[in-house]
């Protein structure tokens, strides 16, 4: 027995010195007050149940203390078990004796009194008391009472799961929604925000009923932290709170050991958030082991694509495919050899609006240990990343399941400096970190505003990767940019655009809301710090998607009429300027030249194939992700649909794509189309194949469109999580004096470049030349059209062309 614990006096004294000492805090002390608890209760009962003459019963500890972990102002948990056959009058007067002791020291108490049966049956009706029956701890009296209804109460547990545990997850997230969560919270609620001490509770029953388990993977060392950080706040202020306030973190953090509060945030925060994933996780598994629970074993069976004891598996990349309602690798994936595919998972997940499966980030985390990406990276890799950045609101999810398991950091050595950074500023909502992902979000919204999109997602990435360093943090990101930019595998000039974004990505906002918009000096010096209009243009998106995901106090329409009163401005100014012009494609390669010839001459469509090299060279790593095809076809009607639509039934991505038009034998003009394919997932298609079908498509015997739409009918079902922008068409003025350029910006998808040609087809306006580009996710196209008889189209024909090739694409 623990010295004094015998005593109702020697328990306050001893308790004293447990708390005050100077033996160090943490499980230990504990489970060292647990013990000197479990004494003095044990104490008590003795005398207690000598003198009220009751010899069937037991004292049990429930919840928290039943686990043996007593923080200094923990409250007790107890159950007064007795077998029923005792007298009223003499159970009452036996807890008397109990409750009143505890009560006298000042010590918080929640108490009942049950016989085994009515524990069961409160058990049934309260799922708080069911889940305190799981941490059921004898102390004290008759043990076998004890033990058997904690026997009883694991059975019960076990059998009612199905239908508890989602009531349980219900009130995770109810909690959840009250309290929000800790990661992201400068003054905490350790216990009840998500990825706190509850959450532990909740995966410990989840594990207990046997249908499925948290990942272990840190997750006792998270809950011990935040134990141990709420002792010492129970010490600091004396007070039984789980409120890590601003007063008081400093006073916590030197209690800890921690060098300040920002510290002692920081990895509150990296615990809440290995919590809160093994719940995101745990949940999941749930949902999928429950789900054929809910339907009668009689129809399971006559589920339509259903197969008993087998799940159908859905492609949705190159080793990629859907299982269970997850992105899972393929049974012939391969990571080991293929560095990019944890980027195409990623990619794929977040485009269809899936989770990504852990066993399959931990597979690709263990392969790219081994193998990482080349530096520069291959264009596949920041295509797939942009892609990623690019899915919007289902991009969050798969990007913390990759910071989860190391795969982030292991991609961008940087972002460890901003994980989990806390943001003093109250009009910050996250953490640094997850404010740069909420902006890439924001400014996936916004990238049919601008050029080049790929460039805006990176930026708003990166935006704040300079916080936490000396000196002001635009001008410590600008160089940290520019090296992951051009690590990436970005050209020198867009490294620069990228370095230049995150230098001056507070520029506009702060000069909309703090200068003279009237003053010409003003203006001048916004124009000369941004030096050029296509980086104004991604400057302005950049701007307001950092504003959004700051908070609700950081934007409001006065700011953004102000930034794009600023915006009119500068773009004004630079209009004097010297501005690159869209220019057509170079000349034709030799091989083009031959393949042009040989259509002229055989008067049908002639096509070439070429794979790239495995290991791309270092001007390889600039260029567009794929395969190199190109078509030669006589001018006819139809030409750029129907090979469009040709290559997407192949299940060919469009990645870049050039169309002109030659004469090389003075035998009528000849299409020439030069694309950059990728297969979305299997190998290529044979370059006759395609011969095959374009000829079909041309003469009419393959009906493109009928095919298309079944496609799409065959993807419907794995509807995406969060709608990406509407397609914007646009007229670009003054681009060129021969011709009429028709701008798109769009959702990368099944037939777009199909539909965008038929459209252009039905206004009877003839393609002169294309330049397609698919950044990401984003289609940015231009097509150069002119009337039949070679002129620019009319200012209000070229709207209108622009409205109705709108119209085909939403």
């Amino acid at each position: 027995m623990t010295e004094s614990a015998d005593e109702t006096g020697g328990y306050p004294a001893a308790r004293l010195r447990l708390l005050q000492g100077d033996a160090p805090g943490g499980p230990d002390r504990r489970a060292a007050l647990a013990r000197l608890t479990d004494d003095w209760l044990a104490a008590l009962l003795d005398r207690a149940a000598s003198a009220a003459g009751v010899p069937g019963a037991a004292l049990v500890a429930v919840g928290g203390y039943g686990r043996g972990e007593l923080s200094p102002r923990s409250d007790l948990d107890l159950l007064l078990l007795h077998d029923g056959r005792t007298d009223p009058g003499a159970v009452a007067k036996l807890a008397d004796h109990l409750w009143y002791p505890v009560w006298d020291l000042g010590l918080d108490l929640d108490h009942s009194v049950r016989t085994p049966d009515e524990a069961r049956k409160a058990a049934r009706e309260d799922l708080k008391v069911q889940l305190g029956l799981l941490d059921a701890r004898h102390l004290a009296g008759d043990g076998e009472l004890t033990a058997a209804l904690r026997t009883a109460a694991y059975a019960d547990w076990r059998e009612s799961a199905p239908k508890r545990l989602p009531e349980l997850h219900d009130l995770c997230q109810e909690r959840a929604e009250r309290q929000g969560e800790l990661q992201f919270l400068l003054e905490p609620d350790l216990k009840e925000a998500k990825g706190g001490l509850r959450d532990a509770t909740a995966l410990r029953a989840v594990a207990a009923s046997w249908l499925a388990d948290a990942p272990r993977g840190g997750l006792e060392a998270a809950r011990t932290l935040l134990l141990d950080t709420r002792d010492a706040l129970h010490l600091a202020t004396g007070r039984a709170t789980d409120r890590l306030s601003l007063q008081e973190q400093d006073q916590v953090a030197a209690a800890l050991g921690v060098p300040d509060a920002d510290a002692l945030l920081r990895r509150t925060y990296e615990a809440a958030r290995t919590i809160s994933y093994a719940a995101d996780v745990t949940w999941r598994e749930v949902g999928r082991v429950l789900r054929p629970r809910s339907v009668r074993p009689t129809l399971r069976g006559l589920l339509s694509g259903r197969t008993t004891g087998r799940s159908e598996r859905s492609p949705l990349a190159e080793g990629v495919v859907e299982l269970d309602g997850e992105a899972v690798l393929a049974r012939t994936a391969r990571p080991e050899h293929d560095p990019v595919l944890v980027l195409r998972a990623a990619a794929a997940a977040a485009q269809a609006g899936l989770p990504l499966a852990t066993h399959a980030i931990r597979r690709c985390a263990t392969a790219s240990a081994a193998r990482p990406l080349p530096v520069p990276w291959p264009a596949e890799a920041r295509e797939q990343l942009v892609t990623l950045l690019g899915a919007g609101a289902p991009t969050v999810p798969v990007w913390e399941s990759l910071e989860a398991e190391g795969i982030v950091t292991a991609l961008l050595p940087e972002w460890e400096h901003v994980r989990c950074r806390p943001q003093r500023n109250p009009v910050h909502t996250w953490t640094v970190d997850r404010h740069l992902v909420e902006t890439a979000v924001r400014a996936s919204a916004l990238t049919r505003r601008v050029h080049r999109p790929d460039l805006l997602l990176i930026a708003a990435l990166l935006h704040d990767i300079g916080k936490g360093r000396p000196g002001d943090h635009s001008a410590a990101g600008e160089p940290l940019a520019r090296d992951i930019a051009a690590r990436l595998g970005f050209e020198a000039r867009d490294t620069a655009v990228i370095g230049a974004l995150v230098r001056h990505h507070l520029l506009l906002i702060e000069t909309a809301t703090r200068r003279d918009l009237d003053d010409p000096a003003t203006v001048r010096a916004v124009a000369e710090a941004v030096g050029h209009a296509g980086t104004l243009e991604l400057l302005h998106a950049l701007t307001e998607a950092d504003a959004l995901a700051t908070g609700p106090a950081a934007w409001s329409a006065w700011r953004g009429g102000l930034v794009a009163g600023l915006v009119e401005r500068v773009a004004a100014h630079l209009a004097g300027e010297a501005e690159e012009d869209i220019v057509g494609a170079d000349e034709p390669t030799a091989e083009q030249e031959r393949l042009a010839v040989e259509a002229g001459r055989t008067r049908g469509p002639v096509l070439a194939l070429h794979a790239r090299a495995e290991t791309p060279t270092e001007h390889e790593a600039q260029e567009p992700v794929g395969v190199e095809l190109h078509i030669a076809v006589p001018d006819q009607p139809g030409v750029l649909p129907a090979a469009a639509g040709v290559l997407a039934l192949h299940r060919l991505t469009v990645r870049a794509a050039d169309l002109r038009t030659l004469d090389p034998i003075g035998n009528g003009p000849v299409l020439l189309l030069s694309w950059r394919v990728a297969a979305e997932y299997g190998s290529l298609p044979d370059a006759d194949r395609l011969r095959v079908d374009l000829v079909r498509a041309l003469d009419g015997s393959l009906d493109v469109p009928v095919r298309l739409a079944e496609r799409e009918r065959a993807y419907a079902r794995r509807a995406r999580a969060a709608l990406a922008p509407p397609p914007r068409v646009t007229v670009a003025p003054g681009t060129s004096r021969t011709a009429t350029v028709i701008e798109v910006r769009a959702q990368d998808a099944h037939g777009l470049l199909h539909r965008i040609g038929r459209a252009l087809e039905a206004a009877g306006v003839c393609v002169r030349s294309a330049h397609i580009s698919t950044l990401g996710a984003n289609a940015v196209d231009a097509f150069y059209v002119t009337e039949p008889d070679g002129r620019p189209l009319a200012e209000k024909a070229a709207t209108a062309l622009a409205e109705s090739v709108q119209s085909a694409l939403l």
